[in-house]
């Protein structure tokens, strides 16, 4: 499974390693800013998109409006999973009006069905 996460002030390994991801699973990349975003997502491909609302310099929400329109457009195929994740629930909800599968606190991120475990 193909990870990227967008998320400018926490390690998301650390949060989902701390949580019980196995991360032998996963191919895993972060990117701590949102420069070159979609770039970046149609360079890797990824199976999930973890989105941080809070990210500079474009925040998440507009990372996945960006997604949505490129999608529509054909440009790019969608993930398969797309999760905002923020500390603010407001956040959330914004993400998951625009399109987001879940949306979730970060730090309970690792709480999320999605994830292999484990053992």
């Amino acid at each position: 499974m193909r990870v990227l996460a967008f998320e400018d002030s926490y390690d998301v390994e650390a949060l989902l390693t701390s949580g019980g991801v196995d991360f032998e699973a996963l191919q895993f990349k972060q990117r701590w800013n949102t420069e070159d975003a979609l770039q970046v997502i149609v360079d890797f491909k990824p199976d999930v998109l973890l989105l941080d609302h809070f990210i500079p310099p474009l925040k998440g929400l507009e990372v996945l409006n960006m997604v949505n329109e490129a999608v529509e457009a054909g440009h790019i195929e969608r993930p398969d999973t797309i999760v905002g994740m923020s500390s603010a629930s407001f956040a959330n909800k914004r993400m998951e009006k625009s399109g987001a599968d879940h949306a979730v606190i970060k730090f309970d991120l690792a709480s999320l069905d999605l994830w292999p475990r484990l053992e």
